[in-house]
């Protein structure tokens, strides 16, 4: 009976295994060579749209002019334009992540408030809607007057784009606990805290890490337009900067708004694989 019984765990067991092996989906090899071959097509469809339409120079470069841009020595400095964006570059990460923790922090603890108070929700969930209608190139520069050029005024920017998802979809989250799960915490006198920490925080995961995923990347375009009306440093700075001087060297333009778009992926990316990590027990659940 014993021996019946440890061949059932192992089989099951085996079975978890199996399943947990076909939900990772392709492997590391596979997706980095998928993203070489997306690259390579965006190349080759780069050089030959120049090619077909007799595009010139100057309004599009050739691609491999853009990463030999980088080793280039800028004029004002001498350094390579690649090391001296890196610098830049870590200007605009720190304020996006002060941003981002800003307005995810601020975000999940109205969603809670919402979730807790249908009457606050009712109330004043249209405003924090309709504070997303402002465009961002006008709410920067009034806040830029406000608090004075510095890292403050531009985390405070980020967190404005951060700030909307995280909101909606932490409400969404904290009010998707199952019912009969709700009614069974309330049977066992759970407090409120209890039922928040045990029951609606575990269920809205899913819906928060989502929006974090949003505001990831949110953040990074938060930062990029306060540095432009607000800093004289960053990766958006530098994104004007090169714009006017644009006749002399279109290359590093380009070259900055790649990186731009890079760090956007590489914010997402991170968000994804502590998703993977803090959901892991859904997986297993399944």
């Amino acid at each position: 009976m014993a021996d019946s019984r440890l061949l059932e765990l192992e089989a099951t067991e085996a079975e978890v295994l199996a399943r947990r092996q076909t939900q990772r989906g392709p492997s590391l090899a596979r997706r980095v060579l998928a993203l070489f071959a997306l690259l390579a097509a965006i190349g080759i469809v780069w050089e030959v749209v120049k090619v077909a339409f007799a595009v010139t120079d100057y309004n599009l470069p050739h691609i491999y002019a853009i990463p030999l841009a980088l080793f280039k020595p800028l004029a004002s400095t001498g350094q390579p334009m690649g090391l001296y964006l890196i610098d830049q570059t870590q200007y605009t990460v720190y304020e996006a992540l002060a941003g981002f923790a800003l307005g995810a922090l601020a975000g999940f603890a109205l969603g809670v408030v919402f979730a807790h108070s249908a009457l606050l929700e009712r109330g004043c969930l249209p405003y924090v809607v309709a504070s997303q209608t402002v465009p961002i190139l006008a709410v920067a520069p009034m806040v830029v007057i406000w608090l004075g050029r510095g890292f403050f005024s531009i985390a405070l920017i980020a967190s404005y784009l951060t700030f909307f998802p995280v909101v909606i979809n932490s409400l969404r989250g904290l009010l998707s606990v199952e019912p009969a799960a709700l009614e069974l915490m309330q049977s066992y006198a759970a407090t409120r805290r209890e039922i928040l920490f045990k029951l609606r925080v575990p269920a809205s995961l899913p819906y928060l890490f989502t929006a974090l995923k949003i505001s990831a990347t949110a953040s990074i375009i938060g930062a990029l337009i306060a540095e432009m009306t607000g800093s004289q440093r960053g990766l958006g700075w530098n994104l004007v900067y090169f714009a006017q001087y644009y006749n002399s060297d279109p290359p590093n333009l380009w070259a900055a708004i790649l990186l731009s778009a890079l760090l956007g992926l590489l914010a997402y990316g991170a968000i994804m694989l502590v998703e993977r990590r803090a959901l892991r027990w859904q997986t297993m659940a399944d």
